[in-house]
């Protein structure tokens, strides 16, 4: 299914917003396990095509869930803190230099 939308640029697939949740996380699953053979791979318009796609699915994903649980670790604090705890270069500023 092509679709175009208000821009003028060609869009693949079936609206995001029209996706039912389980839907939505088949595609997102989809597109995220295709991702790597995509970029090494595809062609540029595939690549293009499939950033668009992505951008999108995640787009709504995100706008669905505005209260999503977000890991410590996946914060740059979070982050910043497993460092420190590791005794990481990073983390004393020592990344770098030198």
């Amino acid at each position: 299914m092509v679709e175009h939308d208000e821009r003028g640029t060609t869009m693949t697939g079936v609206d995001p917003g029209r996706l039912d949740d389980q839907q939505l996380m088949k595609e997102l699953e989809n597109i995220h396990r295709t991702r790597h053979d995509t970029l090494l791979y595809g062609s540029n318009d595939a690549l293009r095509a499939h950033n668009e796609r992505m951008a999108q699915l995640e787009g709504e994903y995100l706008r669905r869930n505005p209260g999503r649980l977000v890991a410590a670790g996946r914060t740059r604090e979070g982050a910043r803190d497993r460092d420190a705890a590791s005794g990481s270069p990073e983390a004393s500023g020592a990344a770098g230099s030198g």
